[in-house]
């Protein structure tokens, strides 16, 4: 039976947890993931995935679909120039001119991210979406949940080879948010500050410890919320988890089908 690991040439990733397994609140396992831009002009890396592939369905035939390949059998990867399998729309810019899939192991086993060097990322700032860099996978057969296909999963080895732009939301650079304020004294500690824009101003009387102030005139307090009381936080709703790629919920199984 021919090998079903593939070592790639170097790739983008994106959507990455490779440090920290993605939680799943509904019963899914947590897993470690990233989805894996392969440039099309990487003929070589798309060849050898394409016979890990044939090899497992030849596993699959032998080990998981009772002897027979199914006629419709789901691969992983998908064109990034194309549309996406869940919802129809175009993938983001940044997909264009690659092929795109989602790998992910269990929590058994973590991935171990090495730079250029070869030496561990200890600094997990490092590893983030938009970075390049190479990764061994295995595609193997799966049964589950009465769909029959070929799932792509981590190889224990990642590689970071250079920076790239960060692809989504990051956080701002501390310099942009205090640089303005940085010749502006705060109040001393335990001074009051000025009220909110619809806030009655209330000083203390001395030795009298400082209130939270009412709502002000016209103003009501929340539901279930004593005049005078800070409003309480609403609890925390469990976030469902979705592949990003096909858009399906993630609740155990395979994770990227």
């Amino acid at each position: 039976m021919e090998n079903t690991r593939v070592v790639t040439g170097e790739v983008r990733f994106s959507y990455v947890n490779l440090l920290r397994p993605r939680a799943n609140q509904f019963g899914g396992e947590e897993k470690y993931s990233v989805t894996i831009l392969l440039p099309k002009s990487d003929t070589a890396t798309k060849q050898a995935i394409d016979a890990a592939i044939e090899a497992a369905k030849q596993k699959g035939k032998a080990e998981k679909w009772n002897g027979v390949i199914p006629p419709n059998v789901s691969v992983p990867i998908h064109d990034g120039d194309g549309v996406k399998p869940s919802d129809g729309m175009p993938f983001g810019p940044e997909c264009k001119g690659h092929w795109v899939f989602t790998a992910s192991t269990g929590v058994d086993y973590p991935p171990k991210v090495v730079g250029p060097d070869l030496n561990p990322i200890m600094d997990a700032t490092e590893v983030y979406s938009g970075m390049y860099g190479r990764i061994a996978l295995n595609f193997s057969p799966y049964a589950f949940a009465g769909k029959k296909g070929i799932g792509v999963y981590i190889s224990t080895n990642v590689q970071k080879t250079r920076d790239g732009e960060p692809l989504g939301a990051s956080a701002p650079d501390a310099s942009s948010d205090f640089a303005s304020l940085a010749s502006t004294a705060p109040p001393a500690y335990g001074q009051q500050q000025a009220p909110q824009q619809g806030q009655p101003y209330q000083q203390p009387q001395q030795g009298q410890p400082y209130q939270q102030p009412q709502p002000g005139y016209g103003q009501q307090p929340q539901q279930g919320q004593q005049f005078g009381q800070a409003p309480q936080q609403p609890q925390g709703q469990p976030q469902q988890s979705f592949d990003p790629i096909t858009g399906a919920p993630v609740n155990g199984g395979v994770y990227g089908i």
